[in-house]
């Protein structure tokens, strides 16, 4: 969806739908940040820069699901299936995607979108090519096309050209296909290999 009055339309639902989620989940939010406290202890969330729209940092939130300092530990930013820093109840946190659900706040505050490319480190932005920068063109999403298309099962490259060709090809139906198929795509789960699907 082009133009301004697209993005205003875009943005005007995104922060309805993103504060009715968020409403509609605070009990289970509040369930989860519970378990997570009860868990070792530590902060609740975990907030990490993350690369916005046109190459702006913003904070990223998520239910904390590692140990206090786990991207100074082990494999850093990587998390693989049975990494032993992932907490009891950052399995199921992981498994269901519920660490997801802070991002929704991220949404109301205007640093995302519902549907976009995720979000990626600057360590990682700084080795895009022309072609895959691109993809900071629109704000980053919860879900996306990549996500839809095989999430962490791909590899860096195919996730990123799925990204740019999200933002060739956006439209309110692409928008709906990706919403009506995310639910399906969760059960992919969240981890992406020793390096985190990235390839130095």
């Amino acid at each position: 969806m082009g133009g301004s009055g697209g993005d205003a339309l875009n943005r005007a639902l995104d922060v309805a739908i993103a504060g009715a989620g968020l409403a509609i989940t605070s009990p289970l939010l509040a369930a989860a940040a519970l378990a997570v406290k009860l868990d070792g202890g530590g902060p609740v969330l975990f907030k990490q820069t993350r690369v916005g729209k046109d190459g702006c940092d913003f904070e990223l939130l998520k239910l904390r699901t590692m140990v206090v300092g786990a991207e100074r530990q082990g494999a850093g930013y990587a998390v693989d299936r049975g990494d032993s820093r992932i907490t009891r109840a950052g399995r199921f946190l992981r498994r269901t995607s519920l660490d997801e659900l802070p991002q929704l706040w991220n949404v109301v505050r205007g640093d995302m979108s519902l549907i976009g490319p995720r979000p990626t480190l600057r360590y990682q932005v700084e080795r895009y090519s022309d072609r895959q920068l691109r993809r900071l063109e629109v704000l980053p999403g919860i879900t996306g096309w990549a996500q839809i298309h095989g999430r962490a099962s791909l590899s860096w490259d195919e996730r990123i050209e799925l990204d740019v060709w999200y933002v060739d090809h956006r439209s309110p139906r692409t928008d709906l296909l990706i919403l009506l198929r995310t639910p399906l795509a969760l059960l992919g789960g969240t981890y992406k290999g020793e390096t985190g699907g990235w390839r130095q």
